[in-house]
């Protein structure tokens, strides 16, 4: 790879306009190349996991958002596909079930937390509930929320709680050993009409499409809005977004990799437990027991 990367050039840490970040990046390397050095770091990841897992003191949550089409799939199943599926759980949030409804919206998220040791993908995220519902208030109806009673409740006041309660829950989880990760994927308008048009024309790919999918695209402008706003208000230390250009697959999937690698390899405290002295001392012995066998 001739460039080189800085993850900390994806890290928001202040305040952004997601028309001023680019939605591709010349990495300097054919898809080739760039699928080689992903293969090389997930394998890195895959051996850090195991690592994690004997260690047992921290976990890592990896929230995904992004408009359809941006990948989020793809993307989780080539990064991640040398880890022991022991270690990672993935959860594909959809419409509020009617059990996930008569609790608060963030009761099946916190279900969904990874234990120590382990790593869970949120692919999208406890996010939708100021993203989706903030384009269609409606939708916080059917949360039949005490001071809602009608779609004028759900105010900018209704929004500040909420944005409140989204980094008070996840401060306290990272408080608590939970290594977090939010990725937005940054598509442009042009790359998803590109991907929606692909699924139409190939057979096997018609199955992913629904009319709505057009319907949603009419309200780009207003999604970038709230993205832009959401990432901009919660983008904090303890659980910092990172804008990836994502109109290249490929490219979108290296640094997803990379910032996750780069990031946890830092933490020196994660190491294979020792053995308990009495039975490292006695190891030859238990080698000559089976090998006497």
């Amino acid at each position: 790879m001739k460039k080189d990367v800085n993850i900390e050039d994806f890290k928001i840490k202040s305040a952004i306009k997601l028309s001023d970040i680019s939605t591709t990046l010349d990495l300097e390397a054919n898809h080739k190349r760039i699928e080689k050095e992903l293969r090389a770091v997930r394998e890195d990841l895959g051996d850090f996991q195991n690592t994690m897992y004997a260690h047992g003191k921290y976990a890592v949550l990896i929230c995904i958002q992004g408009m359809d089409t941006a990948g989020k799939d793809s993307l989780i199943r080539e990064v991640f596909k040398d880890f022991n599926s022991r270690g990672v759980v993935v959860h594909s949030f959809k419409v509020p079930t009617k059990l996930e409804l008569r609790h608060d919206y963030l009761w099946r998220h916190y279900i969904a937390l990874p234990e120590r040791g382990k790593f869970s993908i949120f692919n999208r995220t406890h996010y939708e509930n100021v993203l989706v519902t903030r384009v269609h208030p409606n939708y916080i109806l059917g949360e039949n929320l005490p001071d809602v009673t009608s779609v004028e409740d759900v105010n900018e006041e209704f929004w500040e709680k909420r944005f409140e309660q989204i980094n008070n829950f996840e401060k306290h989880i990272a408080e608590n050993g939970t290594i977090i990760f939010k990725f937005f994927l940054h598509i442009s308008k042009d790359e998803q009409k590109n991907r929606l048009l692909r699924r139409l024309h190939k057979k096997n790919k018609n199955w992913k499409f629904s009319p709505g999918d057009l319907e949603e695209r009419k309200l780009w402008s207003q999604y970038q809005e709230c993205y832009e706003d959401a990432i901009n208000r919660t983008s904090k230390p303890y659980a910092p977004w990172y804008a990836i250009p994502s109109d290249d697959k490929p490219t979108a999937r290296y640094l997803v990799a990379k910032i996750l690698h780069d990031t946890l390899t830092a933490y020196k405290d994660i190491d294979e437990p020792e053995l308990d002295p009495e039975v490292k001392a006695n190891i030859d012995d238990y080698i000559k027991q089976l090998e006497s066998e």
